[in-house]
């Protein structure tokens, strides 16, 4: 990494020499503006809409527009005459929690690495940081402009985060804001019941920008001249569903089941946990049902054992009427002649 400033922070009458370093970077895959019939570089010319010269940087100034075809121009000089009395310090003002200060004001990160024999009072700071579990206020001027940060500790390094000030940030004005929507306790126990089956620990390694790595394969294979292989496409974002409870229990078996965990079983047709009232009745229907096949068990069981009794009684007929007929056959066979 390379150092964009050198400076020193400034913690009382402490003063702690330091290097900053971006501590983040895009990843987005940048392309140049070509000519589609040949590939040539589109160049852009800056020129005066005035006198139509081409103009060079050493030439060009700032101007702010104060209405009515009228600009102020500012040179140089006019900038180098702010007081900026920051403007090679970071100058710690208070110390707060840091669940005080709201994400919305934080703009960019920087490391902050120790410089010569400044390790010490670096460390020093770090750790007080550390157990008084605080975040210093400070202020910093970065490329002629004076910022509001905060300095906290991240991996063992100072990190400081510029801020947004107050005045930057915009306040919502939307039209629903001044409604009378009242949302009804069973659809907010559902909506909670939601969050729960949805809550995990964030790991930011686990998400990947896929769009990003689909457009590098593309580049890849234009390069390598194969055939490009089509990402696979995204699942479409369900239509707004009129029944909101509808939506809400299916969105919650939805995260059940790609959690691994088993739907819960609906009583009368209804979701959620069973209560005493749905326990009662389904041990009701269960004894229903039970005393409704006992009856018709113990007629199978009879049938059964009558059939058993008949088969021998069937039997025994069957022997005695054999030598009955036995009997009758010697009486009617013709005696021979002497």
């Amino acid at each position: 990494m390379r150092a964009i400033w050198k400076g020193a922070v400034s913690f009382g009458l402490v003063s702690i020499g330091v290097k900053l370093y971006s501590a983040t970077e895009e990843k987005d895959i940048r392309f140049h503006q070509v000519h589609r019939e040949d590939g040539g570089r589109i160049r852009y010319k800056r020129t005066c809409s005035v006198c139509g010269e081409e103009v060079t940087y050493d030439d060009i100034a700032k101007g702010y527009d104060i209405g009515g075809g009228e600009m102020v121009i500012l040179t140089d000089e006019d900038f180098a005459d702010l007081p900026l009395t920051s403007s090679r310090a970071i100058d710690v003002l208070e110390f707060v929690p840091a669940e005080q200060v709201d994400p919305i004001l934080y703009n960019k990160a920087y490391f902050l690495e120790p410089e010569g024999a400044a390790t010490k009072p670096y460390v020093l700071l770090r750790d007080a940081l550390i157990d008084s579990e605080r975040v210093a206020i400070v202020k910093v001027a970065l490329r002629q402009r004076e910022q509001l940060a905060t300095l906290r500790v991240r991996e063992g390094v100072l990190l400081l985060n510029t801020m947004l000030w107050p005045d930057e940030i915009r306040t919502p004005d939307f039209g629903f804001l001044d409604e009378d929507l009242k949302v009804r306790p069973p659809e907010l126990a559902m909506a909670s019941s939601l969050i729960d089956s949805m809550t995990g620990e964030f790991e930011p390694d686990v998400f990947t920008d896929d769009y990003r790595a689909a457009l590098q394969e593309v580049i890849d294979a234009k390069v390598e001249g194969r055939e490009v292989v089509q990402p696979e496409e995204v699942e479409e974002a369900p239509a707004a569903a009129v029944d909101l409870m509808a939506a809400l229990k299916a969105s919650v078996e939805r995260a059940k089941a790609a959690r691994g965990e088993q739907p819960a079983r609906s009583s009368g047709g209804g979701g959620g946990e069973p209560t005493p009232i749905s326990s009662a009745r389904s041990a009701q229907k269960a004894a229903e049902k039970k005393a409704a096949k006992a009856p018709a068990k113990k007629t199978a069981a009879k049938k059964t054992a009558e059939k058993k009794t008949a088969e021998p009684a069937k039997k025994t007929a069957a022997k005695k009427a054999e030598p009955a007929k036995k009997t009758a056959a010697r009486k009617t066979a013709p005696r021979k002649s002497a």
